[in-house]
């Protein structure tokens, strides 16, 4: 029955060892931006020489034999440790810490360790002495421990102590999605701890080293663990705590943007982004924000570095998003991902909106001041000139303006100038620019418009004018107003030239008794009827 015992321990840890190394080699392959991935495929390596060299100790007959591999068990055994800690101090984002001298100092007692073993003959203090156990059926060694197994065994516990204190001093502070990891790492280091402790005080069956079985156990949660919960892919603590303490939203996306990360500003400023939209597409969680931002993630290249200022739908409001894009690269220069920054630029965006309408429209009728429209007639006058369409202007004069603001006040003007605006727009075509000129006289370029074209438009609103009644709370007030047009017959005819020429024509409507419309070519200038 021992012997049959013996046999299955042997298949039980034999299989330990190859799930390490399948571990190990699945780690070394896998595609991720873990800084502590060299440390888990070292442990994973170690582990599986432990457990290799503890199986072939099982199936020694000699006390040689035994010794041997006994040796070939602490190639690995002394280095699991220090290679645990350093991966769990690069994911609870103490990285600074591991430094050369850091290193040096966790892996200078394993590499004394393994040298005291193979040398242990000629001094005796990892083992004062090494027997065969009596009355066993198959061969089994007890030891006598010596000094330096005391301190190994010390620094052993130390190691593992500490890797365990860091999980857990970091357990409140993570999200529910990185609690996950937290755990596999937990049991990963807590069940050979504990198991070792068993062994040390004699409480474990027949005094056989449950460890390396133990190994099995947790190789298979570390294996279930990466495939399915995407331990050692998604970003680790040092990232989350960064993450936390930025105002600007984080997203992180793997190579097929689907969401592996993302921080509090980010949950803040997209609806719906909780630990459940981990894994999801990009672009279904942009979805809620409107067409642009969904454009965004589409039309984008993960490799390039963008910039876009996005209007993003928030329920019924619109904010303004700077999204910005840049790729995440691996060791070795190959992408792994991208992070997208999204940056809160909704105040600057309404307050630059704000000064360009300052800087282009009237605050008091709301259409283009003088200067934002000689500069779009301008480029409207180039373009007909390139193009051989015609371009006429209309300058229109409310007449008797200095009588309203006298006799009513200036309020009541300010209310003609709307007045008049209101008139002008609804009669105005798509394309048509309409500015304020100065004081009472307004401005209109008018593209793809003859001179003929042009009078008839100004006769219609001349009409309209007359015909609204102004009404305040003072009675009615008669408004109406003078009109000068002009084509651009010449190529080389000027804005300002066309300008001075519709001056001439209205200067004309109003010497001919005003509320009529006159129209200038070239020298001649004519009411509107005649022509």
């Amino acid at each position: 029955m021992f012997d049959t015992l013996i046999s299955n321990y042997i298949v039980i840890v034999t299989i330990s060892g190859v799930l390490s190394a399948l571990l190990a080699l699945f780690a070394y392959y896998k595609e991720t931006d873990f800084a502590g991935i060299k440390a888990f495929i070292l442990s994973s390596w170690a582990s599986a020489i432990y457990t290799f060299g503890f199986a072939l100790e099982l199936s020694g007959n000699t006390l040689q034999e035994i010794s041997l591999w006994i040796k070939v068990e602490y190639l690995g055994l002394p280095f699991i440790a220090p290679a645990s800690l350093i991966m769990v101090l690069h994911f609870v984002g103490l990285e600074r810490l591991i430094k050369r001298g850091m290193r040096s100092v966790l892996f200078a007692i394993p590499l004394i360790t393994t040298l005291m073993v193979w040398t242990n003959e000629y001094h005796h203090l990892f083992y004062q002495s090494i027997y065969l156990r009596q009355g066993t059926p198959s061969p089994l060694v007890d030891v006598i421990i010596g000094p330096w197994y005391i301190v190994h065994g010390s620094f052993t516990f130390g190691c593992l102590f500490t890797a365990i204190c860091l999980i857990l001093w970091q357990w409140n502070r993570m999200k529910r999605v990185y609690r996950r990891q937290l755990t596999t790492f937990l049991i990963g280091l807590c069940m050979p701890t504990l198991g070792s402790f068993l062994y040390l005080i004699g409480k474990t069956p027949y005094g056989m080293d449950p460890v390396p079985v133990i190994m099995s156990l947790t190789s298979l949660l570390y294996i279930w663990a990466i495939l399915s919960r995407g331990m050692l892919t998604a970003a680790p603590i040092a990232r989350e705590n960064l993450f936390e303490s930025m105002r600007d939203g984080v997203l992180v996306t793997d190579l097929s943007d689907m969401l592996v990360d993302y921080n509090r500003a980010a949950a803040e400023m997209m609806q719906g982004l909780d630990s459940a939209a981990i894994g999801k597409p990009l672009a279904q969680l942009f979805l809620p924000a409107g067409k642009e931002a969904v454009s965004y993630v589409m039309d984008s290249d993960p490799l390039q570095h963008e910039e876009r200022e996005v209007p993003w739908l928030k329920g019924t409001e619109v904010c303004y998003y700077q999204v910005r894009s840049s790729p995440v690269m691996k060791q070795g220069d190959h992408l792994a991902g991208r992070m997208i920054m999204l940056i809160d630029v909704t105040e600057r965006t309404l307050l630059q909106e704000k000064l360009q309408q300052l800087a282009t429209i009237d605050s008091l009728t709301g259409i283009y001041n003088r200067t934002h429209f000689l500069e779009m007639s301008n480029d409207l006058l180039t373009q007909s000139v390139d193009n051989k369409t015609p371009f006429s202007i209309i300058l229109l004069d409310i007449d008797f303006f200095k009588g309203i603001n006298d006799r009513y006040g200036h309020e009541y003007g300010d209310i003609a100038l709307q007045h008049i605006v209101e008139i002008c727009s609804r009669n105005l075509r798509d394309g048509d620019i309409f500015g304020r000129y100065g004081g009472e006289e307004f401005v209109m370029s008018l593209p793809n418009t003859t001179l003929t074209q042009a009078g008839q438009l100004s006769d219609i609103i001349r009409a309209d004018i007359e015909q609204s009644g102004l009404h305040t709370l003072v009675g009615s007030i008669k408004v109406t107003a003078s009109f000068g047009v002009v084509e651009a017959v010449s190529r080389d005819t000027s804005l300002e030239e066309l300008l001075s020429e519709a001056d001439h024509a209205l200067y004309t409507s109003k010497r001919s008794g005003r509320n009529t419309v006159h129209l200038s070519k070239g020298s001649k200038i004519a009411p509107f009827k005649t022509i």
